[in-house]
């Protein structure tokens, strides 16, 4: 494998890091150790870190092009930069906290190059923790909730993770990158929902992986002793952020039914939650927010929609054949219970 020692580079390998002196050297370990016989370039934006991440860098990786941001600017902004200055004609997007396993880029590479076809690709996930699969990318329920593929045949998928993300850079171009606004969660949703709009497919092949320490960069996101847990900033982040793509990128007419029904189950969700764990800060900081934030940007979220959806080159039958009728919500309730928020 050689890294950054050509001008035709097969791939971009873009690590967005924010205080990741614990996760960084494995994760650029892995991209290092790949069986991988062309070019690549491995890029780290550092989101102004704190914990001298950025220095173990420069120190022991020499090849990598690592990009300082003075401002903490979020996982949006950082990939965006990335790629903006990436040679790749194709791009992996990797979080700080994924190790890929030795032929993770080899059997990407593959695949794009046999089948020649333009679209979003992952691999299976596993628990750096546990061992355990995660998911082979995910489909959704009506209401945009992931719901984990584990069955190794199904290809075509809602969307992958944005924690192993491999892509054509042209096609990301086309898409316009991550919407920065977002801040972070939900943008590889939000990119995987576009591309199907506009007929690229997002794939999940059932070859190599990754290996992810689920939940670490914002907390929380993960079943630990059958209890699902999270943060209230990721919770935050995620119902908030969700409800961006729902009304960007649901085709109507069902998306006039699908959106006012998420509304409405998120509202009594969140009085729900709050009054039977007498916590109205769930409330106050998880779903009153996200009402706030859908109102106060309803302008530029009309305007985004209406040029997402004049690209729509494919049928509803085709953008929902990907979802699934039973909330996902009502399924991991009645398996964990109430979520515990931290």
């Amino acid at each position: 494998m050689n890294v950054g020692s050509s001008q035709d580079v097969a791939c971009s390998v873009c690590i967005a890091n924010y205080n990741g002196v614990n996760v960084l050297e494995a994760c650029l370990d892995s991209v290092f150790r790949q069986d991988f016989p062309h070019s690549i370039e491995v890029i780290v934006h550092d989101d102004a870190s704190t914990d001298g991440s950025a220095a173990i860098v420069t120190e022991k990786y020499p090849a990598v092009r690592l990009l300082r941001s003075k401002t903490n600017v979020g996982f949006c902004v950082s990939n965006n930069r990335m790629v903006a200055v990436a040679k790749g004609k194709f791009i992996l997007l990797l979080n700080n906290d994924a190790e890929l396993r030795g032929d993770a880029l080899s059997v990407l590479y593959d695949y794009a190059v046999r089948t020649n076809v333009c679209g979003i690709v992952g691999l299976p996930q596993y628990s750096k923790e546990t061992g355990e699969l995660l998911d082979m990318g995910s489909r959704f329920d009506p209401f945009l909730n992931p719901i984990p593929n584990l069955n190794d045949s199904r290809r075509n998928v809602g969307m992958v993770i944005g924690a192993c993300m491999w892509l054509p850079k042209q096609l990301w171009n086309e898409l316009g990158g991550f919407p920065e606004w977002f801040e972070s969660l939900a943008e590889d949703m939000y990119l995987c929902c576009c591309a199907r709009l506009k007929g690229y497919p997002v794939i999940a092949l059932a070859a190599s992986g990754f290996d992810h320490w689920v939940g670490s960069n914002l907390g929380g996101g993960k079943v630990i002793r059958r209890t699902l847990q999270t943060t209230y900033r990721r919770r935050t982040l995620s119902e908030r952020n969700k409800s961006y793509v729902m009304f960007l990128c649901y085709p109507a007419p069902l998306a006039h039914v699908l959106i006012p029904l998420h509304l409405l189950s998120l509202a009594m969700e969140g009085l729900v939650l709050s009054a039977v764990k007498k916590e109205w800060r769930i409330w106050i900081e998880i779903y009153r927010p996200c009402f706030s934030a859908l109102w106060r940007n309803r302008n530029k979220l009309m305007r985004l929609r209406r040029e997402i959806q004049a690209g729509r080159r494919v049928s509803l039958i085709s953008f929902y054949s990907v979802h699934t009728f039973l909330p996902h919500k009502l399924t991991m309730l009645i398996k964990y219970g109430l979520p515990t928020l931290k």
